[in-house]
């Protein structure tokens, strides 16, 4: 875990990072390299396993990349093994009230008594760490993302924040306007994202928002965002492969 990924965005830095959807470590340390803030796996829509992700978590700490991972299911069955590799974090998808929230939280915080402990695993630095240290670490630490991308949410933002345990509400506006049967773009998606910021805002929880790319970033931070995934390391690879063969085709 990076020592000091939580705190920044807890201070409301400007953060910026993207989706992994490839299982190669080497994704990870060209990303590491280039010096994004952070980025995500996406274990969601793509083809990664955990023990691929063993992987990705070692390149991750040789570039001091904060690595989270984004999957969907009952949490306490992947959460912690995640979190054991040493991530950084985690992004819980389709989050739609307080007790979802409470649930990432229980998987999360070892303070809340039901995540279980053992600090053998690289988290723990295979055991160089006593109990008690490795317990307040990962509380200190690990950064939990809940995303709000269900029109049902948005009527249970204060709730959904109020839980102290979370970090961040993360809008995946994608789903959402899907949820919503709004375009995307839309006047009324955005207008939806912006409830999720003032929600954060009256909660003094910070707002992370998926943009296609980093023209977007300026706008949205311009009205409170402060953490953004732009793309995701396909997305970038097919725009510059694409671009390079319309610069030579023409």
């Amino acid at each position: 875990m990076t020592t000091d990924f939580r705190s920044r965005l807890k201070a409301g830095e400007l953060l910026i990072g993207t989706f992994v959807k490839t299982p190669s470590m080497h994704v990870i340390e060209i990303l590491g390299y280039a010096g994004l803030d952070f980025a995500v796996v996406d274990q969601e829509h793509g083809p990664i396993s955990i023990a691929q992700m063993d992987a990705l978590a070692l390149a991750a700490r040789a570039t001091g990349l904060p690595l989270l991972s984004r999957r969907w299911g009952k949490m306490t069955d992947w959460i912690a093994p995640l979190l054991d590799l040493g991530l950084t974090g985690v992004m819980v998808p389709h989050v739609l009230n307080r007790a979802g929230a409470d649930e990432v939280a229980d998987a999360v915080r070892f303070a809340r008594g039901k995540r279980g402990i053992s600090p053998s695993p690289r988290a723990g630095n295979y055991g160089g760490f006593g109990l008690a240290d490795y317990r307040a670490k990962c509380d200190r630490e690990t950064v939990a993302m809940v995303q709000i991308e269900d029109a049902s949410a948005l009527n249970e933002l204060s709730d959904i924040a109020a839980c102290r345990d979370i970090d961040m509400l993360f809008v995946g506006p994608a789903d959402l306007s899907q949820s919503m049967g709004v375009g995307f773009p839309s006047a009324e998606l955005n207008r939806a994202i912006e409830r999720v910021i003032d929600a954060g805002r009256q909660a003094g929880v910070p707002v992370g928002l998926f943009v296609s790319d980093a023209s977007q970033v300026a706008s949205w931070h311009a009205k409170g965002v402060t953490l953004f995934v732009c793309g995701s390391d396909q997305s970038m690879l097919r725009k510059s492969a694409s671009q390079m063969m319309a610069a030579t085709r023409t």
